[in-house]
């Protein structure tokens, strides 16, 4: 495909999101459907055209002048990608192109209009209504991080140590220029891709199916390091989903002790089964909500309880930046409560004097400090455990971790251990 035609399909593809609703993946996998003449390098094209202009939508929509799909693209050709406006005006002008200029667009592309007197919804990225949310959050650096939200994820890749140490799995890496991502030892980082291309296939890696390394956020790392010392320890994954943090708490167990997995949708459970194959976990106990009571006996007897709390996932908007379109108040609402329930029902296994870790992927004090303060008021039996992890600088004065994407280089995650007290309540 012509750059044109690649154009022309994040066009199709955008318009389809916001005029039928669909998630960006399911809108692109339309796509590639019906386009099966595209070859990897125009799909990836595609995909990273469309994810950028959802990425900036608003404020290169104010640019342009133009709120449609057709104006945010070429918003960000002109001021992302920086094309120089003749390449843009060549793909225009192509068989399968998008059409001639406009004068008013090549007015724009050459003076855009200004964000300075941009409301900060706009500048920043997000629906209106998160205003005030978003600055409870994140106070003085709320420009810096919704910029930062607003960027390309790198590949994060944690070196499982129950296959290799980390000196093997660096060399098993460097084919696909993965260096370390700081803060923990086991920690990989493969830099986000420019515009247009795509990251090297980890899955290629020979070393992948032998399970020596996992793809994941530096930030969900260390919020399953938190947990602290598990070895030969009895912990429940409560909130389990696909196993990221089950398979990084099992390594950091090396096998001593036992690891419950547990989620409320038995489908996600597939993903933990056959990760910890790969990965050489043996000490892993899947409890299904599919039997009758599956946690029945765990009730009071669990060192660690980690909770991997459902969210609005505000932290991952770099991956998912059709999720924040899609958010609105009452799912907000929504989450909370059901983050109360999880933690009220996961404490019910944290035995005396045992621990329970509540994570989310959000930065939102709503779904976070609200949330544990709510808790404690309801248990006094939990109080806050201070979180001391070394390298880990993003505490707050709470002892909480909050890491963000412009101060930690993070998806955004939020975490709390509460400690539960060596006497019965």
């Amino acid at each position: 495909m012509r750059d044109g035609g690649r154009v022309s399909a994040a066009i199709e593809v955008l318009t389809e999101i916001e005029t039928r609703h669909f998630p960006v993946k399911m809108a692109l996998k339309r796509w590639g459907e019906a386009a099966r003449y595209a070859g990897s390098k125009d799909r990836a094209f595609v995909s990273g055209l469309v994810l950028d202009a959802l990425r900036r939508k608003r404020s290169l929509g104010w640019m342009m002048g133009e709120t449609s799909a057709r104006g945010v693209v070429l918003g960000v050709l002109a001021f992302v990608w920086k094309w120089p406006a003749e390449r843009i005006a060549e793909a225009a002008s192509e068989e399968h192109g998008f059409g001639a200029l406009s004068e008013t667009e090549q007015a724009r592309l050459k003076d855009p209009v200004s964000l300075d007197g941009a409301p900060a919804p706009v500048a920043g990225d997000y629906p209106d209504w998160l205003e005030p949310h978003l600055a409870r959050a994140l106070g003085a650096d709320q420009i810096a991080e919704m910029a930062a939200l607003s960027e390309r994820a790198p590949v994060d890749l944690r070196i499982n140590t129950l296959k290799a140490d980390v000196e093997r799995g660096a060399k098993a890496l460097a084919p696909i220029n993965a260096t370390p991502a700081g803060v923990l030892p086991t920690a990989f980082r493969i830099p986000a891709p420019a515009a247009a291309d795509r990251t090297p296939s980890v899955e290629a890696v020979p070393a992948f199916s032998k399970g020596w390394f996992e793809v994941q956020d530096l930030g969900s790392q260390i919020a399953a390091a938190v947990a602290g010392e598990v070895k030969g320890k009895q912990v429940l994954d409560f909130c389990a989903g696909g196993g990221g943090k089950t398979l990084a708490l099992a390594a950091a167990m090396g096998n001593s002790g036992q690891i419950f997995a547990h989620d409320s949708d038995a489908r996600r459970l597939a993903d933990t089964i056959r990760r910890g194959q790969r990965a050489g976990v043996r000490n892993l106990q899947i409890r299904s909500p599919i039997e009758a009571q599956p946690l029945k006996g765990l009730e009071g007897k669990i060192d660690v309880v980690f909770v991997d709390a459902p969210c609005t996932g505000a932290g991952t908007w770099r991956r998912h930046p059709d999720a924040k379109w899609r958010l609105s108040p009452d799912q907000l609402a929504k989450r909370q409560i059901e983050q109360d329930s999880v933690m009220e029902d996961a404490s019910t296994f944290v035995k005396a004097g045992g621990r329970m870790v509540y994570v989310t992927c959000s930065l939102l004090t709503e779904e976070n400090e609200d949330r544990v303060a709510a808790f404690l008021e309801r248990h006094p039996e939990f109080t806050v455990k201070p979180i001391a992890l070394d390298g880990v600088t993003h505490v707050t004065p709470e002892g909480y971790l909050r890491l963000t994407p412009h101060r930690a280089g993070t998806d955004g995650f939020f975490a709390a251990v509460l400690q539960r007290s060596t006497y019965a309540p």
